[in-house]
């Protein structure tokens, strides 16, 4: 769930992992400080589904902490970075009221990574992708360890 359009692209990078570890997803916009009845209609929507609601919103980050206070589904808050204030304004996703208990990173693949992990926990299958896709990250790293190697 993303709070404007403006977040889509940042979306897609998450979604992007989330093919590749071959999990479904659905996009939509809405807004904790704009239209929260629209987020609070959307959460019913989705509250009978197995679902894991990753939300992006820059600059004040409302919406992961006004989802995550009215779901009992995991929420992963993925709030894009911003050079304009320096970082500063992850602290919105950080900084939350006592009772949110979202998990928070500013990585696309972080986000999807978390979403497949919690998924996993049912799904033998799914599990099964988490480990080779961590399998594939760790191979590339000893791939780069013997091309340094080779720089000598």
């Amino acid at each position: 769930m993303m709070g404007s359009k403006r977040d889509s692209e940042f979306c897609r990078e998450i979604t992007g992992y989330l093919k590749a570890l071959k999990l479904n997803y659905e996009l939509r916009v809405a807004s904790a400080h704009k239209t929260p009845e629209k987020v609070l209609e959307i959460l019913r929507d989705y509250e009978r589904e197995r679902v894991v609601y990753i939300t992006v919103a820059g600059r004040s980050n409302a919406l992961s902490a006004f989802v995550d206070a009215n779901t009992i589904r995991p929420v992963i808050a993925c709030p894009p970075y911003s050079e304009k204030f320096g970082g500063a304004d992850i602290y919105s996703s950080l900084r939350v009221p006592s009772g949110i208990g979202s998990l928070v990173t500013i990585e696309p693949e972080g986000a999807a990574i978390a979403a497949a992990k919690i998924f996993s926990m049912e799904d033998q299958e799914l599990a099964k992708r988490v480990i080779e896709y961590q399998l594939a990250k760790k191979e590339q790293i000893e791939e780069a360890d013997e091309s340094a190697k080779m720089l000598k």
